[in-house]
């Protein structure tokens, strides 16, 4: 992958971060966790996420699109299937998870997740974060795969109609991610993704790294 061409587009498909059999290893472990609705979210409180998050940070074809001495600050678990199945409009990924709420105009849209504590910070911090959405199945464009917006996270926060009309402007890319391929991308990257219509699983694991100290007085609610 090309570190400038991220930048420019805020995101890119890396085709193999874990090999087959670590897939299924992954797979045992999946099924442990609990779940509620379409997925879960603080997977970094379980030993074997921590020590995958460890390992995709440390992955060479990773670990350059990071930012400087990252950590792991969130991972979700989403399952798409026939079964199970959702669409997700157009957005951008706007919120974090810190230990408490820090009075500053800054700091907005407060929130709680599954027991979490959620905040919107400014532009300034959305901008240092980096998405590795690691597959633990092969999707394609039948298996609701994401569409990205090239280009969109440099445009700042969008209201949905601005969204709808930079999508309209810029087009959008789908991204197909092959079996143990995880696909990177900058929070304020628009992106959406269809219903599944195929016959098979989506899995997938969320990961958010960022720089260890945040600024305003926040900490990470974890920081691996």
């Amino acid at each position: 992958m090309n570190i400038h061409r991220f930048r420019n587009d805020g995101f890119a498909v890396l085709s193999q971060v874990l090999t087959s059999s670590e897939c299924e290893e992954l797979s045992l472990a999946l099924v442990e966790i609990p779940r509620k609705g379409i997925g879960s979210r603080s997977l970094l409180d379980m030993p074997w996420c921590k020590k995958l998050a460890q390992t995709v940070r440390q992955h060479p074809g990773i670990a350059p699109f990071l930012p400087t001495d990252a950590v792991a600050v969130q991972c979700n678990f989403f399952e798409k299937s026939q079964d199970q199945n959702w669409l997700v409009p157009i957005h951008q990924d706007l919120s974090i998870p810190v230990t408490e709420r820090v009075e500053n105009a800054a700091l907005t849209c407060w929130a709680e997740k599954q027991g979490s504590l959620f905040v919107q910070p400014p532009d300034i911090v959305l901008q240092e974060l980096v998405a590795v959405r690691l597959h633990v199945d092969e999707c394609g464009n039948d298996d609701g795969a994401l569409r990205v917006v090239p280009g969109s996270h440099e445009l700042g926060r969008l209201n949905n109609d601005d969204a709808l009309e930079v999508r309209g402007h810029l087009g959008e890319v789908v991204c197909s991610v092959p079996k143990g391929g995880a696909l990177l991308m900058k929070p304020l990257v628009l992106h959406a993704s269809s219903k599944a219509t195929g016959h098979s699983r989506r899995r997938v694991l969320h990961f958010v790294f960022g720089p260890r100290i945040l600024p305003l007085g926040l900490t990470w609610q974890n920081s691996i």
